[in-house]
């Protein structure tokens, strides 16, 4: 048995249901597994085994889907990566998890291809118009797999997140993690075979690829699959939508279309909201244009899903709602562990089938992040309010979300400290209401230097993705510090408002 992969065939009703609607065309759920059993075919004539791993650099395309699905039947660990990553991160992805294949779109082989040598690893080239070596030897195979048995505690998938050193860790992800968060998102959110799902949102990141996805597949539902977020698209598929998944960046957005009315999402059912804090005040503003209350939920790449505000009941702005079943989540002060009681600050920790199995050739990592009864240690402050709601008021680790995606701020300190001109720097994230929090860094320059703000954008241009680079730079004189000598970033974000 292939536990993730046979469950998703299994709750196929209708295989010939529409399964993907794409510009230009209809894929239905027959034609999903056909693709899924091609591709799959293909890595495994490449080399591909059980346990390897496969890494994937595409633009969005149902194709990234189809290889997704295919990794899981050939038993392999799908390892996807944010397009906006320059070859030089790529490099260091590549160099940790070694995969059998690397994946990329045509124009970006020849940039990959020292880094993707030294790692080992084969490169197929898949482009979003459907050309390339992977898609050629996909074409030519036979639209039938037997599916590689995996347990519900092989891995799945890895996905990079942020790690303390400013390198990220590689977060293992077993076919039980998702399969389990998935089933409890569609009873959670009451999804069925007659929803409509608008995914505007990217497939290298776990809301796009498992909580949309996996919902969707899981329902035997239908998803309209747009290529990346524009307002008036998204509005223009609420006419046949019922729920939407986004980050806080496509609610601001869509308040400022002005197609976006009460009318215009008449037809939905749902509003989701994650990867980053939505500010209440947008909460509120969609509330009174639209008549919909949005629903936040709470998760990281380590947990899947582990809060929502209820489908029926209360959606309190500001709020994560409460644990999903099965999952257990606790307060705690973050030296001893102790539980505090409700309505303390503290450190976030949670437990349930819904969380990793640990972090890529990372042991001594990993034991550090859980206690010793199995809870993991999310990095998250937050407290349990008297009604059982949780809220998330800040985070432990400095980690900065922008447009919903994570950003540590050692990696780009790093970049700006190695320029010439620059005696140290500190990247702090600040609010903004578009992106939720936006980069900022603060630089002490070498006396007498001339570095400026274009001078330092103009150099992590080739060494940063764009998400990471900073908004905006001030220049000071000097960091604050306490007495042990640690910048006091608390000050900062204060004096840089």
């Amino acid at each position: 048995m292939n536990y993730f992969f046979d469950l998703i065939a299994r709750r196929i009703a209708d295989p010939d249901k529409i399964f993907i609607e794409a510009e230009g065309c209809d894929i239905s759920y027959r034609q999903m597994l056909a693709a899924s059993a091609r591709y799959a075919n293909a890595l495994v004539a490449a080399g591909v085994a059980p346990g390897d791993r496969v890494a994937v650099q595409m633009e969005k395309s149902p194709a990234v889907l189809f290889i997704y699905l295919a990794c899981l039947r050939a038993g392999a660990v799908f390892l996807p990566l944010n397009t906006a990553y320059t070859p030089h991160e790529v490099g260091y992805f590549l160099s940790d998890a070694r995969p059998t294949v690397f994946v990329c779109d045509p124009d970006r082989a020849e940039a990959h291809a020292p880094a993707a040598r030294e790692a080992e690893a084969r490169v197929l080239t898949h482009g979003a118009e459907m050309d390339g070596a992977l898609f050629a030897r996909a074409a030519a195979s036979a639209d039938t797999f037997t599916n590689v048995a995996r347990e519900k505690d092989d891995l799945a998938a890895i996905l990079y997140t942020s790690g303390t050193t400013g390198r990220s860790k590689g977060a293992m992800l077993s076919h039980d993690n998702l399969a389990s968060n998935a089933l409890t998102l569609v009873d959670y959110w009451r999804f069925s075979p007659e929803d409509v799902l608008i995914h505007a949102l990217p497939v290298y990141h776990t809301h796009g690829l498992f909580v949309a996805t996996n919902c969707v597949l899981l329902a035997n539902a239908r998803m309209i699959f747009q290529p990346k977020f524009s307002a008036p698209h998204v509005v223009a598929a609420m006419k046949r939508g019922t729920v939407l998944m986004g980050v806080p960046t496509f609610y601001t957005r869509l308040l400022e279309e002005p197609g976006f009315t009460r009318e215009a999402c008449a037809h939905m059912r749902l509003f989701v909201s994650g990867s980053a804090p939505l500010l209440a005040e947008t909460h509120r503003a969609f509330q009174e244009r639209t008549g919909h209350a949005i629903l936040e939920r709470y998760g990281m790449t380590e947990t899947n899903m582990s809060t929502s505000n209820p489908y029926d009941g209360d959606r309190i702005a500001g709020t994560v709602g409460l644990p999903l079943p099965g999952v257990s989540l606790r307060v705690v002060d973050p030296d001893s562990g102790v539980e505090l009681p409700q309505g303390e600050i503290g450190m976030i920790e949670v437990s349930g089938p819904n969380v990793f199995r640990g972090y890529w050739l990372m042991p001594e990592k990993t034991a550090a992040e859980f206690r010793p009864d199995g809870f993991f240690i999310t990095g998250d402050l937050g407290r349990i309010d008297a009604n059982g709601y949780v809220q998330i008021v800040g985070r432990g680790k400095d980690l900065i979300i922008s447009g919903g995606l994570n950003i540590y701020p050692k990696e780009v300190e790093g970049e700006i400290d190695a320029l010439p001109g620059v005696v140290e720097s500190a990247v702090i994230g600040l609010p903004d209401s578009d992106f939720g929090e936006a980069v900022v860094a603060v630089v002490v320059r070498e006396k007498g230097a001339a570095i400026d703000d274009a001078a330092i954008l103009a150099a992590l241009a080739g060494r940063l993705a764009k998400f990471k680079q900073p908004k905006r730079i001030h220049f000071v004189d000097a960091l604050p510090r306490n007495t042990m000598g640690k910048v006091q970033k608390n000050v900062l974000r204060e004096t840089c408002a």
